[in-house]
């Protein structure tokens, strides 16, 4: 039997090894918490010195949140995505990369956030170039919301199914858009069956996506054209012009690309343009030759091969830029039309006779196309 006492015995014995063992435990932890911290400094420094740039790792649409902070609020205000579609911008948004495509289709991004084939197709009329062969189809980019200039585009140029002879298809490409409403966009495509809807962001930063997603289109739903054309939606298009051009002896068939020519043209560093571009997007100091985005036409052949070529292009936020970048990755160059006065940009007022023969002049506004083409079309020689 022990000492009755011991028991205050023993407890004097065990306080110094009870507050050595915390002691140790102390050091232990402060060890382990010294060597994570190492590896966190490690893990950042390899990271932040890595050659691939921070906006790669991310979405085009979202890897623009660095720039549009950088950009006057006037200019781009900051773009929320609707919560209907977070989840799914979560969920497939993924980066990974690579040069070579894959042998197994991988779950995330293939090549990069421009690669039209990482997106699809949520509303769409597979048909349109299945009950005819269309000489042409125009693609008009517009934002989901913007009935006003699809209705003006649909009462003037874009209600001409046949010129000169030959079919001619005219239909609108959207993203979405939290500001959208889904159900009237569907009861509009019912009506008027020219809707094509896909499922990225649609933002001016992301046009290169959008651009790519039209070629995408052609390339897979209406291969039998024979030219098309990207051609914005505030544009007056002079359709009866564009086919007489098309239809001119001579006009290749294959790799063509016409409109207006932007030649040796800088590129905008400067972050207060609505057309900046930051290096780490652009390196090079000036764009390759290419075709203003307000409208340019192209022989059907080439969509398909700007889908494949981009793979080895990096996308940046200038499309026509980006088109002209992949003519000159696959070898081509954009041609002058035989015309070249034909392409034009702004004018400030509106004269019949000029309007008979040019084919593109950019607008004000939806009013503004539907009275001058009404006008034009009116009796009685323009000139």
């Amino acid at each position: 039997m022990g000492d009755p006492e011991g028991g205050s015995g023993g407890n004097r014995l065990k306080r110094p090894v009870e507050s050595h063992q915390k002691r140790s435990l102390f050091r232990s932890w402060f060890q382990f918490l010294l060597l994570l911290s190492l590896v966190v400094f490690v893990c950042c420094y390899t990271l932040s010195n890595s050659s691939l740039s921070w906006w790669e790792y991310f979405p085009l649409q979202n890897n623009y949140t660095w720039f549009v902070s950088q950009t006057p609020r006037h200019i781009f205000p900051p773009y929320y995505v609707h919560p209907r579609h977070r989840g799914l911008i979560k969920e497939t948004y993924t980066t990974t990369t690579t040069t070579e495509p894959p042998t197994v289709q991988p779950t995330g991004i293939q090549y990069h956030q421009a690669y039209p084939r990482n997106y699809h197709f949520i509303m769409d009329n597979t048909e349109v170039c299945k009950s005819k062969t269309p000489f042409l189809v125009l693609m008009v980019p517009v934002a989901p919301h913007n009935v006003v200039a699809r209705d003006a585009i649909r009462q003037t140029w874009g209600k001409e199914n046949l010129v000169q002879g030959e079919a001619v298809i005219t239909l609108f490409l959207l993203g979405i858009s939290g500001t959208a409403d889904v159900e009237k966009l569907k009861q509009e495509n019912e009506q008027h069956h020219d809707l094509i809807q896909s499922d990225f962001i649609d933002t001016y930063l992301n046009l290169t996506i959008k651009t790519m997603v039209i070629m995408d289109w052609l390339a897979t739903n209406c291969r039998s054209a024979a030219y098309a054309m990207k051609v914005d939606s505030d544009m007056f298009l002079n359709i009866d012009n564009l086919v007489i051009m098309l239809k001119k002896p001579g006009i290749p068939t294959q790799n063509y690309l016409t409109g207006m020519l932007m030649w040796n043209r800088p590129v905008v560093r400067s972050k207060d343009s609505k057309w900046y571009v930051p290096e780490e997007m652009y390196p090079d100091p000036q764009y390759p030759t290419y075709t203003l985005g307000m409208g340019y036409v192209f022989s059907n052949d080439l969509p398909e091969k700007y889908v494949q070529i981009s793979k080895s292009i990096k996308p940046f936020n200038i499309e026509d830029a980006y088109i002209g970048m992949c003519m000159k990755k696959l070898g081509f160059s954009p041609t002058s039309p035989p015309d070249p006065s034909q392409f034009k940009a702004y004018n400030t007022n509106y004269n019949r006779c000029e309007y008979s023969r040019i084919i593109t002049y950019i607008l004000g506004s939806s009013e503004e196309l539907v009275k001058y083409w009404t006008d034009l079309k009116k009796p009685g020689p323009p000139c």
